[in-house]
């Protein structure tokens, strides 16, 4: 075989490895793109700091009219809560259906807390209620526990409402102490704006609203809208002054309403409880 064919030959079988073997070129540029996509994930991933806060409404710290046409004043509206808990939830909960709440994050942000819901001027803003460090995300429920204060004014019960009640110039100073055994679980916030949106490094904060609206009616409603129609008022409570004064517990209120008038108190607290303008499901 003469010295021309062999290089030939050789250069042909250079050739052919070559071809069989990708360049280096492209190995880099095919692993770098998956990298840089997992790097982005999990910079997307965080913690941030979410509050949830207590609030009564307005009317609570401004006074209302109650649908009977008794003026309330509050001095104090003490709400004691427990196992105050955030969640995550998919698909997102509905208090009025029949489905389980389904958490994919939570978050307890308070063990014990007594709020004075009338604390604070006409322009307060809501009570926090405390705070906790938390994964990013939207939390779209929330729940808590009526429990009964452990310490302060309000020891030994879950609510307690302080105030004075005036109509056609006779004034009466109350005091109901009242201790339903419930647990709210409550869908998203609905109000003017949604909350619960928590970025990374952000803050967001939830709401237990308590509408106590429901209790006393509404005297700037239609005494026939819903507000109204399902509430207590406050004649039922005065009726039970002495000497200008009530101060009455749970039992108490058993033993000296009407059998009507206790068992509409005991169907409205259930539906104390919401988020925002949002509904809660009461369990006991």
């Amino acid at each position: 075989m003469s010295i021309k064919l062999t290089f030939c030959l050789a250069a042909i079988a250079l050739l052919g490895a070559m071809g069989c073997t990708p360049p280096q070129t492209e190995t880099s540029e095919n692993t770098a793109e998956p990298v840089a996509e997992t790097s982005t994930e999990t910079t997307s991933e965080g913690t941030g700091t979410l509050a949830v806060k207590a609030n009564g409404e307005d009317f609570v710290r401004q006074g209302f009219t109650t649908k009977d046409g008794w003026e309330i004043e509050f001095d104090n509206l003490y709400v004691t809560l427990a196992n105050v808990t955030a969640y995550q939830t998919d698909p997102p909960f509905d208090p009025q259906g029949e489905a389980e709440l389904e958490p994919q994050e939570t978050v307890l942000v308070s063990d014990l807390k007594t709020v004075d819901l009338a604390a604070g001027d006409e322009t307060a803003e809501p009570i926090v209620i405390d705070t906790q460090t938390a994964a990013s995300g939207h939390y779209n429920a929330l729940s808590w526990q009526m429990a009964k204060a452990t310490e302060g004014d309000a020891q030994g019960h879950a609510i307690v409402l302080a105030g004075t009640a005036q109509k056609a110039g006779e004034t009466i100073d109350f005091v109901l102490k009242l201790d339903p055994e419930l647990t709210f679980t409550c869908g998203e916030f609905v109000g003017d704006s949604r909350k619960g949106f928590l970025e990374p490094e952000d803050t967001a904060d939830l709401e237990a609203t308590f509408h106590f609206d429901h209790l006393f009616g509404d005297g700037e409603a239609p005494a026939d809208d819903d507000i109204n129609t399902g509430a207590l008022g406050f004649d039922p409570i005065a009726n039970l002054a002495e000497n200008g004064k009530v101060e009455a517990d749970t039992a108490m209120l058993e033993q000296q309403l009407s059998p009507e008038d206790y068992a509409k108190l005991e169907s409205i607290l259930p539906s104390l409880g919401h988020v925002g303008e949002g509904h809660c499901r009461a369990n006991s």
